[in-house]
C-alpha cells in the first residue's frame, strides 16, 4: 500500500470513529417517526442506541406505533417490545439483500438486557422473493410479521435506521414487566461521600423535586463532604428560597451519561430553571475533563457514584454557584497595581443580594486530582485536525 493510500485511508478512519450518532436528532428529520422517537425517549432506550457504535434500528411509523399503542402495555413492557426493534449488528439496505443463505438470526437490545427468556430476543432476517426482505421475533413460530419499507438513515458501520411495515410480534416481550425497584438518591449518595449534600436535599426538602424527575431521566452533580463543610458558612446566609435554587442548580431533568456530556457540550437546563431565572450552566470538556462552566465559577466533574438508568450521580469538586445569585465583580475602569498576595481562585464573586458572598475556593480532595500531562487538551476535534494535516502532508509527498 503506497503512502498516500495509507494516509487516506487513516484519515478516513478518523472521520468514521469520531462521529457519533444521535438517534433522537436522525428521527426528528422525519415527522412520521414522532410517536416511536418519543417513546425511545421515554423508555430511555434511546441514550442506550447512542451509547452503542454498532447498531440498527427497526423504525416504526407513527401508524404502527397508534397500533402498538393501543394494547395499552406499561412503560415498562414497552420498553422491551421496542427493544425487540433494535438490533445490536450492521444492517444497510445492502447488507438485506445479501445475507449468506437469504436469511440470518441476530441478537437485539432485548436479548441484551436479560429481560428475554431463551432466545426470544433474536430476530429473524430473510430475503424474499421479489426484492422484499421479512422479519420476525425467532419465537413466533416462523412468522414474519413486518417487512423492510424503506432506509431512513445510515452510517456505515456505525447506526442504520430501517422502516419496517409493523411492529413485530412477541408474547415474551410483551410479558407484563414489574416496575423496576425504587432508586433512593440520598441513600446513593450518603454512602459514597456526599451525605452532607443529602443532609441538605433532605432537610430543605429539595429532595422531593430530584425524585420526581428519576423516572424521567436524572443527573446529579453532587459536591463532596469536604466541599460542602467549606462552604456551609455561606450556605447559612442564603434564605430558605434560595437555599432551595442552589440545591436544584445541581440537577438536570435528563439522563447524561459521560460520553454524552463529552459529545454534547453546551448550555444544560437544571431543575432550578423557570422562566426568566435560566439557573443554566455550560457543560465543556478538555479530552477526559469534564467541567460545568456557570459564569461565576468552574466545577469539575471528579467520579462517578452511581450510573443506573435512568439516574446517573457525579461527583464534582466545587459547588455549582448561579449567576442569579453571585455576580461575578466586574472589573474597575483603570487596574489597580498589582497586589503582593496570590488568591487561588480565578474569579472574584460577589453574592446579589447578600452580603456575604462566598470566594470560590477548591478545598483539597483526594479524588480531585488535575491531569496536567497535556493528553487531556487533545481531544477528539485536534486530533482529527492533526491527522488531516499529516495526512495532506504524506499526500503531497
Amino acid at each position: 500500500m503506497s503512502p498516500a493510500t495509507t494516509a487516506l485511508f487513516f484519515l478516513l478512519l478518523l472521520f468514521s470513529t469520531s462521529n457519533a450518532h444521535n438517534i433522537t436528532r436522525i428521527l426528528a428529520k422525519h415527522p412520521e417517526f414522532s410517536t416511536f422517537n418519543h417513546y425511545l425517549t421515554l423508555t430511555h432506550l434511546a441514550s442506550e442506541i447512542n451509547r452503542r457504535e454498532t447498531i440498527t434500528v427497526l423504525a416504526l411509523n407513527n401508524a404502527a406505533m397508534s397500533s402498538l399503542l393501543s394494547k395499552q402495555l406499561s412503560l415498562y413492557t414497552l420498553k422491551n417490545v421496542l427493544s425487540l426493534h433494535v438490533l445490536v449488528d450492521y444492517f444497510g439496505s445492502k447488507k438485506l439483500h445479501q445475507i449468506t443463505n437469504g436469511t440470518a438470526l441476530t441478537s437485539t437490545m432485548f436479548q441484551a438486557s436479560g429481560a428475554a427468556p431463551g432466545s426470544s430476543g433474536y430476530i429473524n432476517i430473510t430475503d424474499l422473493k421479489g426484492g422484499k426482505v421479512g422479519f420476525g421475533a425467532e419465537n413466533n413460530d416462523g412468522n414474519l410479521d413486518a417487512v423492510y419499507v424503506k432506509s431512513v438513515a445510515e452510517i456505515p458501520y456505525n447506526i442504520s435506521v430501517l422502516q419496517i411495515s409493523q411492529v413485530l410480534n412477541s408474547a415474551e416481550a410483551e410479558a407484563p414487566t414489574a416496575e423496576p425497584s425504587k432508586l433512593n438518591l440520598t441513600e446513593i449518595m450518603s454512602k459514597q461521600g456526599c451525605k452532607a449534600f443529602a443532609d441538605l436535599l433532605i432537610s430543605s426538602g429539595a429532595d422531593a423535586t430530584f425524585n420526581e424527575n428519576i423516572d424521567g431521566g436524572l443527573t446529579v452533580f453532587c459536591p463532596t463532604d469536604p466541599v460542602i463543610k467549606d462552604f456551609m458558612p455561606k450556605y447559612k446566609n442564603l434564605t430558605a428560597s434560595k437555599k432551595a435554587s442552589l440545591l436544584l442548580y445541581h440537577g438536570v431533568p435528563v439522563y447524561q451519561s459521560m460520553q454524552m456530556l463529552k459529545s454534547n457540550n453546551g448550555i444544560m437546563n437544571t431543575l432550578a430553571t423557570d422562566g426568566a431565572n435560566k439557573y443554566d450552566f455550560t457543560i465543556q470538556n478538555d479530552g477526559e475533563v469534564v467541567t460545568l462552566e456557570t459564569k461565576v465559577m468552574t466545577a469539575k466533574i471528579t467520579g462517578t457514584l452511581k450510573d443506573e438508568e435512568p439516574l446517573i450521580v457525579y461527583k464534582i469538586n466545587k459547588v455549582l454557584l448561579p449567576r442569579e445569585l453571585y455576580k461575578p465583580v466586574e472589573a474597575p475602569a483603570e487596574s489597580p497595581k498589582p497586589s503582593k498576595s496570590k488568591s487561588k481562585s480565578k474569579h472574584k464573586v460577589a453574592d446579589a443580594p447578600e452580603s456575604d458572598a462566598p470566594a470560590e475556593s477548591d478545598p483539597a480532595d483526594d479524588q480531585t486530582a488535575d491531569n496536567d500531562s497535556g493528553v487531556a487538551g487533545l481531544d477528539g476535534r485536534r486530533l482529527v485536525m492533526v491527522m488531516l494535516s499529516l495526512c495532506i502532508g504524506v499526500l503531497l509527498m
